[in-house]
């Protein structure tokens, strides 16, 4: 039986006394997270899959742990499910974290190259690739996807998603850009080289006003918004309805990338050296 079949079976059989074996699968499972060959969620072709047997293992993890305390020091702890310890890194990962609270949760994947700024947090399921920048006061949510050279701004918001089961996570592809203090929620995915300017905050409940071409974004078949490729979102307002005198927020693709926004948010590749 596959680590995925029995994953399943365990989630599925919430009265079952765990023992020792069930702890060794799960066990097994969160290595899988933690070296990136297990995802939440994985583009085939140029569609993005939910996979739902990871969001019942990682489910399973806080079902079967017992709450314990993580000492930190003499005088502070943590506490949380002994399933669920902070992740550990060393050298080898060739990740940079720069001292000053910064934390991650065990099953979670940061690849090489990747560069943390404190404090931030990083939450099981999450998956982050090559050469992106998490700065300062970022939460990456839980099972979020997260591509090459992505820049992650200050106080940027990168929702999480483990209930419904079946929602599609928060993604940011390759290459994206997304401005401080942001938040993006609910299922959106921000394609390729797409820049999210500073205090723009989207999720699935907001509609996205196109103005290059004129139309809203419709939704996709996971109920919630694509940004297209290369384009450039900014916070903005429409008019209600009922009453042109009052505005409701509304974010606006004001343009595609073009030179000057691929000189205004070049990535400089010192800082992931």
């Amino acid at each position: 039986m596959t680590l995925e079949k029995r994953i399943i079976d365990l989630y599925e059989n919430p009265q079952r006394d765990y023992n020792d074996e069930d702890r060794k699968l799960f066990e097994a499972f969160v290595q899988g997270l933690n070296t990136g060959e297990i995802r939440a969620c994985e583009k085939q072709g140029e569609t993005w899959r939910v996979n739902l047997w990871v969001k019942k293992g990682i489910l399973l993890g806080f079902r079967m742990g017992n709450l314990v305390e993580y000492p930190l020091s003499e005088y502070k702890s943590f506490f949380d499910k002994d399933t669920i310890p902070e992740k550990r890194f060393d050298l080898k990962n060739k990740v940079r974290i720069v001292p000053g609270g910064s934390s991650a949760r065990t099953g979670c994947y940061v690849a090489s190259g990747v560069t943390i700024m404190p404090p931030s947090y990083i939450n099981i399921g999450a998956w982050i690739d090559s050469e992106t920048l998490i700065d300062s006061h970022v939460l990456v949510g839980s099972c979020a996807q997260i591509g090459k050279r992505v820049h992650l701004s200050a106080g940027a918001m990168i929702g999480g998603v483990l209930e419904p089961i079946g929602s599609r996570p928060v993604i940011v592809e390759n290459d994206a850009f997304v401005g401080g203090n942001t938040g993006i929620y609910e299922g959106i995915i921000v394609k390729e080289r797409s820049v999210i300017a500073t205090g723009t905050i989207i999720n699935s409940s907001t509609p996205i006003y196109d103005s290059v071409n004129v139309r809203f974004l419709e939704r996709d078949d996971s109920g919630s918004y694509s940004i297209p490729a290369g384009a450039v979102v900014v916070p903005g307002s429409r008019c209600l309805k009922n009453n042109p005198d009052f505005h409701v927020y509304c974010p606006i693709i004001i343009k595609y990338r073009d030179a000057k926004t691929d000189s205004a948010v070049v990535l400089e590749s010192e800082l992931r050296s």
